[in-house]
């Protein structure tokens, strides 16, 4: 039977944010995070065990005073465990995800979204994904965002965010640099009847062509790649068009990531908030009320 490889880091919390860049430097899909008392575990999974000593190693370099385990799983078990513990996530008033266990064809009220979970990609329970689901609830109820608009979700991960978009009329694409992350949006998309309004592909901002603009774009990564993106992600979003970015903590990242947008000349952004997250957007780009 194959097995996993699984990686957890102790980290004091002061380093925790540096510990999210570096881990995501060296291995682009998902992980865990739980606080602890002034520390930060995370918790990882990866098929190729040769990759994942290579990752420990690196990790206890560079940080000495890190505590680092790792152990065998069975990889079969992974699906079966989620069953335990997945419970449905309401993202706002208009999305709800669900698991393809507990799905019951009855919406009422919510556009649902299927999620088949998967060892290092979203599920929507992080607040940074329920964040940017239910934000972008609320621009379609405001007619901010309609159906027959283009979307770009970038870093798509299990493809949460473009399928919500798919579901209320827009049609786009998801993008991602780990090749296994699109796999999972490709299964998911296709799960969930979209695959005519997302398409999927393996690359980030630059695999675009110049000039290529969309009515709205979503981007929930990490704080340091928004920041050094932004004038690329900006090119990308069509004049009086919307631009929603999250993967940010609220207290320590939030004004550096919008500084750097609103350097470009676009105004400040509306800040929505759940836990240390912080969700930035801007509902009209340029405008006066971005």
């Amino acid at each position: 039977m194959s097995t996993l490889l699984k990686i957890e880091f102790v980290i004091p919390e002061d380093k925790a944010d540096e510990a999210g860049v570096f881990i995501a430097s060296k291995v682009p899909h998902g992980w865990e995070e739980t606080p602890g008392d002034q520390t930060r575990k995370f918790t990882l999974y990866l098929e190729d065990h040769p990759l994942g000593m290579e990752m420990v190693r690196a990790f206890e370099a560079h940080f000495p005073d890190a505590e680092v385990t790792w152990s065998e799983r069975e990889s079969e078990n992974w699906a079966m465990a989620w069953k335990d513990f997945f419970c449905p996530v309401n993202c706002g008033e208009t999305f709800k995800i669900l698991p393809p266990w507990l799905e019951d064809d009855e919406e009422n009220g919510t556009c649902h979204i299927i999620i088949e979970p998967k060892m290092a990609f979203g599920t929507g329970h992080h607040p940074t994904t329920s964040l940017c689901l239910a934000t972008i609830g609320t621009l379609a109820k405001e007619g901010v965002i309609e159906a027959g608009q283009s979307f770009l979700d970038l870093g798509t991960g299990s493809g949460i965010l473009g399928i919500g978009l798919g579901k209320l009329g827009l049609t786009g694409i998801g993008l991602d640099i780990d090749p296994q992350a699109i796999v999972c949006a490709v299964e998911n998309v296709e799960a969930n009847g979209v695959s005519g309004s997302m398409k999927t592909a393996v690359g980030g901002i630059d695999c675009l062509e110049s000039g290529q603009a969309f009515d709205l774009v979503v981007a929930n990564i990490l704080s340091g790649p928004l920041i050094e993106m932004a004038r690329d992600i900006l090119a990308h979003v069509r004049p009086g068009g919307s631009l929603i970015l999250s993967g940010i903590l609220a207290d320590k990242q939030a004004d550096a990531v919008a500084g750097a947008y609103e350097r470009l000349g676009i105004g400040s952004p509306e800040r929505l908030i759940d836990g240390e997250w912080v969700c930035l957007v801007w509902r009209k780009v340029g405008g006066d009320d971005a």
